[in-house]
């Protein structure tokens, strides 16, 4: 199994823990503590070892932000985890802040006494943060102290070790391009920058640049380390050598000169002190590069992450290899929903469901020489009441049955070789209500705005998130969540930079892989979410039309629930997109389903006249 049930959280973790940090900073003349739920790559998915945020506060979400003083506590989350932070941690002893409408910045420009003396990792804020914290500290009177040790390390006596899971090279038949070449391309563009080298802090960057994959962190394939590219091709990579078997650290040595992650601080203060010019992202790079660039007389040259955009608009073999990866795990969520459409309400649960796919996914991958390495996230399984909390995990403790009567939200996905995924389909225990069906045919109406759209070049994400949304607007209804966020190949389901949502202002290029799933939410009763991923698609034109325009292809193969449908909520075109699609379902994943399944698919994608 690659997804545990365990407890996500314990709130009773938070008292004797606040207490003991407390102490610490009292003796070390501090006033407080800042807390991310982040390691030294900024990524969403973090090692054992930089779950500080979990174990301090018992909150497992993927972002948060704990502050502690003396005298109070507080964790900032954002829309997803509102209902989630409340089992999570203790009351009594950590206030509930908004990460987005009061983020610390703000939090402490009107909260933080003056004369305070703040505590922060440096290793784990980046260096946009820094500034924002700073400018709200000074306001005030206060001072952002950067410490050399984390004090919750200093505290937390069984702290697990550094991860060393092994590294293995990415085929060429998949990655699409050789790493050498990626690394001429790469350092063009640090020169083109204005700068004699560029440290690459985020291990996905540091992935796809060489074509490596490892396993040091939960459902995404990473190897944890940095790289320090080179304009003039002498290149270093940081990753400790327990993680590379000979064939490994041959093919690296090639590439750039092999250094311990420990070596990494004196490696760029020696840079510095050289004079270099050292490119680092404001929104991806530890301040404390910043800081060792800037106190060793070196430059630093705010640009972003050099392979960032070249990740994320894939290539021509990418692409195909992650078409070939969805027709595969579109057959494997048709097997689950076919199964699970023969089980009677309150006869299965929630764990059953996820054990239940992910076999799915592994026998599919197994039928098709194309093992599951993995899911890409911890499967969402959420019935009646756990559907509406957006990110909800379920565990031996919450674990409910399907009853009658109840909507069953599934959000999953799988990471194969050739492509990572991630859908998510919503479908009724017994007979729905009328507002359930209203709700979802107005979230699949603005799955479908979003997918029939053409663009010019220029669009951003921001542009696109309206279309989403629109016909839940028009009934005073809308999802605290983006529509869209970006997925890497064989890598972050979850990537930057592009993004569907009110805040996505990254243009959208042809070749970016993007998730699309508009939701509705109804705390306490129910959640609806529908999600395909989707490529932008090269320029072309339209009859009659003055410029060329971008499209979204849909990836995803799997039928939506037409019992859940209110067609008369959809117009002729909306019907017709859906017919097409459905029509498409069939033929692409038909001829690797028979038998019971194939007859369900055939029903599921039946044509709505």
């Amino acid at each position: 199994m690659f997804q545990s049930f365990e407890s996500a959280g314990d709130p009773s973790v938070g008292k004797p823990r606040v207490a003991l940090l407390r102490q610490w900073l009292s003796d070390n003349g501090l006033d407080g503590f800042i807390v991310p739920r982040a390691d030294e790559h900024q990524g969403e998915y973090v090692a054992p070892r930089s779950e500080r945020l979990k174990w301090l506060t018992g909150f497992s979400g993927s972002a948060g932000v704990a502050i502690v003083l003396a005298g109070s506590a507080f964790v900032f989350v954002d829309g997803r985890y509102t209902l989630q932070v409340r089992d999570q941690v203790d009351l009594d002893v950590f206030a509930i802040e908004s990460l987005v409408d009061n983020p610390p910045a703000a939090w402490i420009r009107e909260n933080l006494p003056k004369s305070a003396r703040l505590g922060f990792d440096p290793w784990l804020h980046t260096v946009g943060d820094v500034k924002a914290l700073t400018a709200s500290a000074e306001k005030v009177g206060a001072t952002l102290v950067p410490l050399s040790r984390n004090p919750v390390d200093a505290i937390w006596q069984d702290q697990p070790e550094p991860p060393l899971a092994p590294a293995h090279i990415h085929p060429e038949a998949y990655a699409g391009e050789l790493a050498k070449d990626k690394l001429k391309r790469l350092a063009s563009a640090i020169a083109a920058d204005g700068a004699t080298h560029a440290v690459l802090t985020d291990p996905s960057s540091l992935a796809w640049t060489f074509n490596i994959r490892g396993g040091d962190v939960p459902h995404t394939p990473l190897a944890l380390g940095f790289a320090v590219l080179a304009a003039d091709g002498r290149h270093a990579v940081f990753l400790d050598k327990r993680k590379l078997g000979r064939t490994e650290e041959a093919y690296l040595t090639q590439l750039a000169a092999i250094r311990a992650p420990g070596d990494l601080e004196n490696f760029v203060a020696d840079l510095a002190a050289s004079g270099a010019r050292i490119a680092l992202d404001p929104a991806l790079a530890a301040e404390r590069l910043r800081a060792l660039v800037e106190d060793n007389g070196g430059t630093v040259v705010s640009a972003p992450d050099p392979a960032r955009l070249p990740r994320a608009t894939k290539n021509s073999a990418e692409v195909a290899g992650t078409r070939a990866a969805h027709r595969r795990d579109g057959a494997a969520v048709a097997k689950l929903l076919c199964w699970l459409d023969r089980q009677a309400p309150g006869s299965v649960d929630e764990i059953a469901v996820v054990t239940r796919l992910e076999e799915s996914r592994r026998i599919t991958g197994e039928e098709t020489q194309m093992p599951l390495r993995d899911v890409s996230f911890a499967t969402i399984s959420g019935s009646g009441p756990h559907g509406a909390i957006m990110h909800y995990r379920v565990s031996h403790a919450t674990n409910r049955v399907l009853g009658e009567g109840e909507l069953f939200l599934l959000d999953s996905g799988a990471q194969y070789e050739d492509g990572t995924t991630d859908i998510t389909r919503t479908v009724p225990v017994g007979t729905p209500t009328e507002e359930m069906r209203e709700r979802y045919t107005l979230v699949l109406k603005g799955l479908i705005a979003v997918s029939a759209a053409r663009f010019p070049a220029g669009t951003r994400g921001a542009d696109i998130d309206p279309l989403a949304r629109s016909a839940l607007w028009k009934r005073g209804l809308d999802y605290a969540h983006g529509t869209g966020h970006g997925v890497g190949s064989y890598l972050a389901v979850h990537e930057g930079p592009q993004r569907i949502a009110k805040t996505g202002v990254e243009k959208l290029l042809a070749g970016m892989i993007l998730s699309n799933e508009p939701g509705y939410y109804k705390p306490g009763q129910y959640g609806i979410r529908l999600e395909n991923l989707i490529l932008v698609t090269r320029p072309d034109g339209l009859a009659g039309g003055d410029i060329a325009m971008h499209g979204f292809e849909t990836l995803t193969l799997a039928p939506f629930d037409q019992r859940m449908l209110r067609t008369d909520l959809l117009t002729r075109e909306e019907l017709d997109w859906l017919n097409a699609y459905h029509a498409r379902v069939l033929a692409e994943i038909g001829p690797m389903l028979d038998g019971e399944t194939l007859a369900w698919l055939e029903k599921a994608a039946k044509p709505i006249v």
